[in-house]
């Protein structure tokens, strides 16, 4: 039986690192698609090079279009690759628009959909990630759900009703950073080569409600710079976010890098005091390797973080920022809670595909 399976993103790639480990040690084909909507080395090739994932069969080169743009181009690439090699089952992560265009495509040819991180919900329209879940669950077959409020969800939304598979497994970020951590300090030398101040504050920043709104963008940049008055601010930048500061003129006086690889980053989040990010992947990787976090979003689809006080949603507003720093910062937190599985999901996730 052959997996068709699609990425375009870091943390597809992250994902897929533990994912395609499983599916080969269950003897299943994988054929992996690469869509190109991450692409310079930084983002992209880096991640294959260290996490062995296998170099991709396909790789599309779609990126730098419109969000419907870019999802229609993938769809007709992605819809010819499938009519060439005939999976039995296409495989997609997360909710980008490599995602939604994977899952169209395999729709529209009768090929069942497994979605990885199904059932997770911010509850927030406006965003493009929340569409692309939504509308890639409701077309899945198999569903993968992290936590149980993501099934949680999924059965309030009357997903028992259509026809789809849903299965608890745990969350495969939780496979990739016990993998990843034991090796990352032999393959990492970011903090020393960098020379970082001791419990430094690693912070990012790329979504689109942030990048493209000055006002976001100018509270957010003004918060690091107060914090980096008393504690060093590093910002691994994201080549589009970097290109819109540089044209914004606002003064950066934090520390920006390039973007880094996983085992970096797994360096930077081991060392660092508090990680502050509109990410929704780094928000758990902060928990994984016990660091509180502040979220520059008013929602997120990582609920239970909030609920369990590991993590403060301040938004853009600086000094909600500030004050949601100092919190965490002042806080004693218990990470020892099982809030994503036992490290297993990704076998987990290929024991179901194997049975197809």
């Amino acid at each position: 039986m052959s997996i068709i399976t699609i990425v375009g993103a870091r943390p597809q790639f992250v994902k897929a690192g533990t994912v395609s480990r499983a599916l080969r040690s269950a003897g299943l084909k994988e054929v992996i698609v690469h869509t190109g909507q991450h692409f310079d080395y930084n983002m992209s090739q880096v991640f294959f090079d260290d996490m062995e994932i296998p170099k991709p069969d396909y790789n599309l080169e779609i990126h730098s279009l419109s969000h419907g743009a870019m999802t229609g181009r993938m769809l007709e690439a992605i819809e010819k690759v499938l009519v060439t090699e005939k999976p039995k089952v296409v495989l997609v992560y997360g909710d980008t628009n490599s995602t939604l265009a994977g899952a169209l495509a395999a729709q529209k040819l009768g090929i069942p959909v497994a979605h990885v991180e199904a059932g997770l919900r911010s509850f927030n329209m406006a965003m493009p990630e929340e569409t692309n879940r939504i509308l890639t669950d409701r077309i899945s077959t198999y569903l993968f759900c992290p936590t149980q409020v993501a099934v949680n969800n999924l059965k309030a939304e009357g997903f028992d009703n259509f026809g789809c598979n849903i299965h608890i497994v745990g969350d495969v970020m939780l496979d990739a950073a016990l993998y990843y951590g034991e090796r990352s300090a032999q393959k990492s030398k970011i903090v020393r080569a960098l020379n970082l101040d001791p419990n430094f504050v690693l912070a990012t920043m790329h979504r689109q409600e942030n990048t493209d709104s000055p006002e976001n963008l100018k509270g957010i940049i003004d918060a690091l710079n107060t914090i980096h008055n008393e504690r060093q601010v590093v910002v691994p930048l994201h080549p589009r976010a970097k290109k819109i500061i540089e044209g914004s003129g606002l003064k950066v006086n934090f520390t920006t890098v390039p973007p880094v690889g996983y085992f970096d980053m797994i360096e930077l989040l081991k060392h660092c005091a508090l990680v502050i990010t509109d990410s929704g992947g780094l928000q758990k990787e902060a928990f994984f390797f016990k660091k509180g976090c502040v979220t520059l979003r008013a929602e997120t689809e990582w609920t239970e973080l909030v609920e369990g006080g590991f993590n403060i949603l301040a938004g853009a507003n600086p000094s909600q920022i500030l004050t949601s720093y100092n919190q965490i910062m002042n806080k004693s937190q218990n990470f020892s809670v099982n809030l994503y599985g036992m490290g297993d999901a990704s076998s987990r996730i290929a024991d179901v595909l194997k049975t197809i």
